[in-house]
């Protein structure tokens, strides 16, 4: 253990963790104790990094459809939660086997990995064999868990960002620049990483080349803006909520259909003629897999983010891929994406609404209604 907690960090507490012989520290976080919320911000304890663990203080964190998913389908039978994965702070204390890091680093969360199996080892960390585990499981892979003196479980996506503090490895840490504002950064780390990196990444979409986007929330804005960038034509945003489309317009989209009013098939035959070589279904619907699938041209393939990984075979050399962040390594990834931002190519400020951290429930109803694309919680100063 590398010392004691750098100076600044509130309610600092030299008492020692019974189990783990760890030093912990009084932090805030927002708890999950009702199916739905609300969350309610309570004081908890957290453990110390251990050697390969990075203490960040919050500046700022994205609220994901993610968090709110597991909000609303959470079990109350379950041990009360810490959500939150889209985090960017402050590094206040560094493990002793970490080298990368050093105190007062500006960084950005993102998912974790464990680093350690086939997939991780060979650079694709979203297909690591225990993903589910690492970021779902609300513990340490070794089973532990740093929030436990207050009954409560952390480690959401490695991180739990709904926090004043949170503990991350160099796995799904990415060190920034400090002169880039923290609190536009936090996004990146799953929401709209996913939505780049499946156009990019694990679709290689071409300039030329046509591709549809069913939901331009923040994830499928992303993908329209990957794509733009890239020189896809025609890019069509497919969306329920006409202000959605509207912004998709200015972002990238070239044409728009409203599926409350429009029949989707019938207006992309009469764009393309013959349909469109990518499909990015990011709502999740069946209804809209199927018209996905329908509307591809032959070889054309469908990227479905549902978090499960695979690929199915259809007539005509189609096929849908299950898309997992974008195969994104976030630290090669991440700042390519903060490249394209200050070049104006990435105008992904545009989709983001800030809410103090003690309105995280309005920021959460207001994600909820569509209302707000992209909410960022501001935790802290930098």
């Amino acid at each position: 253990m590398a010392g004691v907690f750098a100076a600044g960090i509130e309610d600092q507490e030299a008492t020692v963790n019974d189990l783990f012989d760890a030093p912990v520290l009084r932090i805030r976080a927002a708890v999950l104790r009702k199916k739905g919320g609300p969350l309610k911000i309570e004081s908890l304890h957290l453990e110390g990094p251990r050697d390969d663990e990075i203490l960040v203080r919050l500046v700022a964190s994205g609220i994901c459809h993610t968090d709110i998913s597991f909000c609303d389908g959470w079990d109350e039978a379950d041990n009360a939660v810490v959500l939150g994965h889209e985090g960017a702070g402050v590094v206040e204390q560094v493990g002793e086997s970490v080298k990368s890091i050093k105190h007062g680093d500006h960084v950005v969360l993102s998912y974790q990995s464990c680093g350690r199996c086939g997939p991780c080892r060979h650079g694709r960390p979203a297909h690591c064999q225990r993903f589910y585990e690492a970021n779902f499981g609300f513990q340490r892979l070794d089973g532990s868990n740093a929030l436990q003196r207050s009954g409560v479980h952390g480690h959401f996506f490695g991180q739990s960002s709904f926090a004043t503090h949170s503990l991350a490895t160099p796995r799904n840490l990415v060190k920034v620049s400090k002169d880039l504002p923290l609190e536009v950064l936090s996004p990146l780390g799953c929401g709209l990483q996913t939505g780049a990196g499946t156009v990019m990444n694990s679709l290689k979409v071409s300039a030329g080349a046509s591709i549809a986007v069913f939901g331009t929330g923040a994830v499928g804005l992303a993908a329209v803006m990957a794509a733009s960038f890239l020189g896809a034509r025609p890019i069509i945003g497919v969306d329920i909520k006409p202000k959605r489309l509207q912004l998709a317009l200015k972002l990238g989209v070239t044409h728009v259909i409203d599926n409350r009013r429009q029949d989707i098939a019938a207006c992309i035959a009469r764009i393309t003629g013959d349909g469109v070589d990518y499909v990015v279904e990011t709502t999740g619907l069946p209804k809209m897999h199927r018209i996905a699938v329908d509307v591809l041209k032959p070889h054309g393939v469908v990227a479905l983010l549902t978090g499960e990984s695979g690929t199915d075979s259809l007539p005509g050399g189609r096929k849908t891929v299950g898309i997992i962040q974008g195969d994104a390594v976030p630290q090669r990834f991440i700042p390519k994406l903060i490249e394209m931002h200050q070049a104006g190519q990435f105008p992904f400020d545009r989709l983001l609404k800030f809410y103090d951290f003690g309105a995280i429930n309005q920021a959460i109803s207001d994600a909820r209604s569509g209302g707000t694309i992209k909410p960022v919680l501001r935790i802290s100063e930098v």
